[in-house]
């Protein structure tokens, strides 16, 4: 039976659209363009220079560095996280879980604000380091932990959330037919998850790049040396440099929209990928 159009639904459905649309333009499209446009307000020769300073390029380094370092981990991490909660009788699975939804709820300030008081110079863990000759505030080190606490969940949330849905009958099945754990692990488990972990890694990487409120206490915000590109950008900003500042800003923009970009072709690959294999 044909559902009957309610008087006035037909007029009102245009104008929720047109709501929708100008709010979309005005909170994303909008702050997107003027990136741009800001960008390259005293032309191009100024905005390749503003990105060949030994301040930008040290800055970039040192992001891709704590990209790198969060990708690393929390793939290894995530996995092998994801498989012994959802996969194995592990105790405090709960509490896990629990855990994992921590770095999603704490501020990235109040994260960086821990690591300080484990392993500043007055921490806890501070004289011991510095016997050492072992730096980790101010320093590369504390850039890479606060980068790999605030991305800690993203590949490991994805991976349970699928490990969930497909369920361990094809690994049980393995293991009837005689295969070991490492290798129904390698050949049944790897394989299933793979677009969870490529999508998570996706999300690890774009969160590792904005990051400010962590890096900024654990690094110090040192020009030169521990300042990351979000860093460098709120900097340039509030002195004034108003070209570096979106010149800085610009390539991250650019990086986020292939973020989503690549966010939807893999979800829409891997959902083909599954009702391939059904």
């Amino acid at each position: 039976m044909a559902r009957r159009s309610r008087p006035g639904e037909g007029a009102a459905r245009p104008v929720v659209i047109g709501v929708a649309v100008a709010w979309l333009a005005v909170a994303l499209a909008l702050p997107f363009a003027s990136v741009f446009v800001a960008a390259f307000a005293d032309g191009v020769p100024a905005f390749f220079a503003a990105l060949s300073t030994p301040e930008v390029r040290h800055a970039a380094l040192l992001t891709c560095l704590a990209v790198l370092s969060a990708l690393g981990f929390n793939v290894v991490f995530g996995v092998v996280a994801a498989y012994a909660v959802e996969r194995t009788r592990l105790p405090g699975r709960g509490v896990i879980l629990t855990l994992l939804d921590l770095p999603i709820a704490v501020s990235p300030v109040v994260a960086g604000l821990m690591f300080l008081l484990l392993y500043g110079r007055q921490g806890w863990f501070g004289p011991l380091l510095e016997t050492m000759d072992v730096r980790i505030v101010f320093a590369l080190p504390g850039i890479m932990l606060a980068t790999i606490f605030v991305t800690l969940p993203f590949v490991a949330k994805e991976v349970v959330a699928l490990l969930r849905e497909i369920g361990p009958a094809e690994e049980e099945a393995a293991r009837t037919l005689g295969a070991s754990k490492a290798q129904t692990f390698l050949h049944i488990v790897l394989p299933n998850i793979r677009w969870a972990v490529f999508y998570g890694s996706i999300l690890t990487a774009a969160r590792a790049l904005g990051e400010f409120g962590a890096v900024s206490v654990l690094s110090g915000n040192l020009i030169g040396k521990t300042q990351t590109m979000p860093l460098y950008i709120e900097q340039a900003y509030v002195n004034y440099q108003t070209t570096a500042a979106f010149a800085a800003a610009l390539p991250l923009t650019l990086l986020a929209v292939l973020t989503i970009v690549a966010q939807k072709a893999l979800a829409r690959l891997g959902r083909r990928n599954g009702k391939e294999s059904r």
